[in-house]
């Protein structure tokens, strides 16, 4: 049972996804700030791959499987890189937007407190359940990373929330 809610949700995700890129690629193209979104892809992109390819789960599934689930793992944890890039350059953030990427941000601290409530809770005993090698630590860091890359954006939403400012303006250098 619980693998078919996965299934369904995982189809969810990925509808809701190709939907999000139809409207961003083809619906709301002229809100697109080009000269804004600055960010070399491959900066993120090579140091995950470099990282998937040598560093990747230790389970019997096929080679191609466990060098992909480790690409989704470390791109995961910097995929908002490129938008915090965007934002920091335009300076100023939509309130949508602005929701948008601190909901992430507190649903990455809530995973990252997972995780590491599990390793406390197991005794260390989790990680050798996601196998061995460097794999399990990798998975753990990546977390961390994620959750401390939105920190600093949550920390200015925050601020400017509480300063009753409906429109996030972010100080140079933030990301």
């Amino acid at each position: 049972m619980e693998y078919d809610i996965h299934t369904i949700l995982d189809l969810a995700t990925l509808g809701t996804t190709l939907w999000v890129i139809f409207m961003i690629r083809f619906k709301l193209r002229a809100s697109y700030m080009e000269d804004k979104d600055n960010f070399p892809l491959y900066y993120v992109l090579a140091p995950c791959v470099a990282l998937a390819v040598f560093i990747h789960p230790s389970t019997s599934h096929n080679i191609i499987n466990r060098i992909s689930w480790a690409l989704c793992v470390y791109l995961e944890a910097v995929s908002v890189l490129p938008q915090l890039r965007v934002m920091q350059n335009t300076k100023i953030v939509e309130p949508f937007t602005a929701h948008y990427v601190f909901a992430l941000g507190v649903a990455r601290f809530l995973s990252c407190a997972h995780w590491v409530l599990q390793v406390v809770d197991t005794r260390g005993r989790l990680l050798v359940a996601l196998g061995y090698g460097l794999w399990p630590s990798m998975v753990l860091i990546s977390e961390i990373v994620q959750t401390f890359i939105l920190a600093d954006f949550c920390y200015y939403y925050v601020k400017s929330v509480f300063g009753g400012q409906l429109v996030l303006r972010l100080p140079s250098g933030v990301v």
